[in-house]
């Protein structure tokens, strides 16, 4: 957060504290939408509801769109029908879609009560993809022209206002059917009576509007254009474009969600939410982790007896469940990743797998050596140094087979991988590194 966000954070917080009857010192007009709406997110709820009198009121659907959605929403219940109805004056059909799920449905009837019916066709369109398909979220303002026209057409039509993201014409046919594009560039030096089908752009290929948005995504990776055409399946129609912003969101909120999965978290949680809700959340993760918890006592407790007699195993616990769960963890995130760039397949796993448990096994054989000779010396015993050291090699071995077979699992059990995979392999590794151990401990020691 920049420091610019953080003294309007320390500021409306302590003049909430101080007096809350007068206006906020300072307006927001200096802050873009985005950080605008950081802002609001990084304040208590009823210091936000405050804080929101400063928002500009052409402001107001930007602001809204860039929060999260649960705290969007808490601001949203606060509002009034005066507030609703300057927030619906002047709503676009990408800004209503984005909104939708948070208003309630007379809201946006409303909306599209006002809207032309340019836009609201747009908004309708848009509305008959689900929600994690591209044509949902396509944009509408782009430069279009049929597919006939001539140098002079595109010149004519850039005098006018031309949208952000604008590398491209985008040519149809007469039935909307999209045909190809041109480079802006391209026109600089061509003669004005050129038709632009001579000047179109071989290497754009247009996306479909069925595609995922995470495909579209990896798609547009590749295309280093600002935005690509969006068609629809059925006959090839233009239904707008995809733009490098939105794809920078999609790409951003991915990474967000796959962190806050990891702690079982949502990535729309927000910050302020209600004491009552956030707890009923976390305490469904806390009592998962606690079954996996009572699962590797019970492994411990299978050699009370060896615990009572060898007490250094006890001190030593801990060392074999570590070791195994960061060498799974590594390989757990390394799957994770290779799961969501598609680089993962039935080809390679068996490869991935061997590559995978030659790195454990490696490492293993090192740290074994390692802490084998650290206890021996400690406890005054080789036959700890020793028990340890297998211990660790045979946990590492297990860490390595679980980070590459877990997710694979959950993955084709329509689970995703970030939400759960750390506990089962917490899990695995705890249970498998504490049987191994005091296991060999009985074997062995006793």
């Amino acid at each position: 957060m920049s420091e610019e966000i953080s003294q309007h954070i320390d500021q409306m917080i302590r003049h909430e504290d101080d007096d809350n009857r007068n206006p906020l010192p300072e307006r927001l007009d200096d802050l873009e939408p985005e950080q605008i709406a950081l802002l609001l997110e990084s304040l208590p709820q009823d210091v936000r509801r405050h804080a929101w009198n400063q928002v500009s009121v052409e402001h107001y659907a930007e602001v809204l769109v860039a929060m999260r959605s649960e705290a969007r929403e808490s601001l949203l219940r606060q509002f009034d029908s005066d507030t609703l109805d300057q927030l619906t004056s002047d709503l676009d059909a990408e800004t209503l879609i984005e909104l939708a799920d948070s208003l309630p449905d007379e809201i946006v009837d409303i909306a599209l009560a006002r809207m032309d019916d340019r836009q609201r066709g747009h908004y309708e369109q848009s509305a008959s993809y689900a929600e994690d398909l591209l044509g949902r979220y396509v944009d509408h303002e782009l430069l279009i022209l049929p597919h006939n026209s001539r140098v002079r057409d595109a010149e004519r039509l850039l005098r006018r206002q031309v949208p952000d993201y604008s590398e491209h014409v985008w040519l149809i046919d007469r039935t909307g059917r999209y045909t190809g594009a041109v480079a802006i560039n391209q026109l600089f030096g061509a003669a004005s009576h050129q038709p632009l089908a001579e000047l179109y752009d071989q290497d754009l290929e247009p996306l479909n509007a069925d595609l995922p948005l995470k495909d579209a995504c990896d798609r547009f990776e590749t295309a280093a254009v600002a935005a690509l055409p969006v068609v629809t399946a059925e006959d090839g129609r233009l239904l707008g474009r995809m733009t490098q912003r939105l794809a920078f969101e999609v790409v951003h909120e991915g990474y967000e969600a796959q962190l806050m999965a990891s702690a079982g978290l949502d990535e729309d949680e927000d910050l302020f939410a209600p004491v009552m809700r956030s707890s009923k959340r976390r305490a469904t993760w806390l009592g998962i982790n606690l079954l996996t918890a009572f699962l590797a006592s019970w492994a411990i407790g299978l050699f009370e007896a060896t615990l009572q007699q060898v007490v250094a195993l006890a001190v030593l616990m801990p060392v074999v469940a570590s070791m195994g769960g960061i060498a799974g963890s590594q390989t757990l995130t390394l799957m994770i990743r290779g799961l969501a760039l598609g680089q993962i397949t039935t080809a390679n796993m068996i490869p991935l797998l061997k590559k995978e448990l030659s790195v454990g096994g490696l490492n293993g054989v090192l740290w074994a050596i390692v802490v084998g000779i650290v206890a021996s010396v400690w406890f005054e015993s080789a036959a700890i140094g020793l028990v340890i050291g297998l211990a660790i090699v045979i946990n590492i071995a297990a860490a390595a087979l679980s980070g590459v077979l877990i997710p694979i699992l959950l993955e084709r059990l329509k689970i995703d991988p970030a939400l759960s995979g750390s506990v089962i392999l917490t899990t695995v590794t705890d249970v498998v590194g504490f049987v191994a151990f005091l296991g060999l401990g009985t074997l062995l020691l006793v």
